[in-house]
């Protein structure tokens, strides 16, 4: 109980983000989440097999109307999340100080970055077509075209230590070329991802463009690996799990899933992106029509 005269702090629990909405776990667990010094923060949701499953279905839902929005669409909708950010600037600064144990001016720049990282990829919304496709020289009266496309639902465990600035830079290259996503965040810094997941139910991102799932990776990891609706899986925050990381592409096989294998240590995510990550998770179409028809 709180003394006479002050107020009792009300801890919040963070529920799961999948189709646009913020359902409570269907395992019913929570887990409490720690801030850098290990003091109690808040507790976040326990995601499930059953959760994810959920997540996939939602993401697969809203696939076809988000790939077949203008790319010029998707780059003002990218936009308007860093505007959103923007507004609750302090709200992240706090959550990555909590999180990561960074000072305020660390802090700062992380949520400049983070802001700045959906600014460049919305940028390249409307570019990376003409920057990837081409017009294949043949040797007969046809035209030939190649253009990308996007896969379909890509599975991505966000980074665990660059709980913010490493999520946005996972998130934005598979959405802004038309996949939608199931996101596994950082287990012990969820935070930022569960704020993240706020800015992006307030924006103008349709529902379950985006889902995000808290809770240990290695109960919903397996499961989105071998999912047979999942196109594709981004293992970056994987990086130090080599066995379960190699199970997990081995999972994926089942129906030849595209995989970003985890890289051997946490990159520079302050180092300018390129265009690798968007075209991880880009098919490339071929088109042959005749000259003069």
């Amino acid at each position: 109980m709180s003394r006479p005269g002050e107020r009792q702090t009300v801890r919040k629990t963070y529920k799961l983000f999948i189709g646009g909405a913020f359902p409570r776990s269907e395992s019913g667990h929570s887990y409490k989440v720690a801030d850098a010094r290990g003091a109690f923060v808040a507790n976040a949701a326990m995601a499930s097999r059953k959760d994810a499953r959920d997540a996939v279905s939602a993401a697969r839902k809203a696939f076809a109307g988000w790939s077949s929005r203008t790319a010029y669409n998707r780059a003002q909708i990218l936009y308007r999340v860093a505007e959103m950010m923007e507004d609750r600037r302090p709200q992240f600064v706090e959550a990555v100080k909590q999180s990561e144990g960074l000072g305020s001016r660390q802090a700062d720049k992380v949520v400049d970055e983070s802001i700045d990282r959906l600014v460049w990829y919305a940028g390249w919304a409307d570019k990376i077509t003409q920057v990837i496709g081409s017009a294949n020289p043949v040797a007969g009266p046809y035209f030939n075209l190649s253009s990308p496309e996007p896969t379909g639902v890509v599975a991505v465990v966000a980074p665990q230590a660059s709980s913010l600035l490493g999520l946005v830079s996972v998130i934005a290259p598979v959405v802004v070329t038309g996949n939608t996503a199931v996101v596994l965040a950082s287990h012990a810094h969820p935070l930022p991802a569960v704020t993240f997941a706020e800015v992006l139910a307030t924006s103008d991102v349709p529902g379950g463009v985006v889902n995000i799932l808290t809770g240990p990776m290695t109960a919903t990891a397996p499961w989105l690996a071998s999912h047979m609706d999942v196109n594709a899986l981004d293992l970056t925050g994987a990086t130090g799990l080599v066995e379960e990381a190699t199970a997990w592409e081995e999972a994926a096989a089942d129906n030849l899933k595209r995989v970003l294998r985890p890289p051997a240590a946490e990159p520079d995510w302050y180092a300018e992106p390129g265009l690798d990550r968007m075209t991880t998770f880009l098919e490339t179409k071929t088109v042959w029509h005749p000259i003069g028809i």
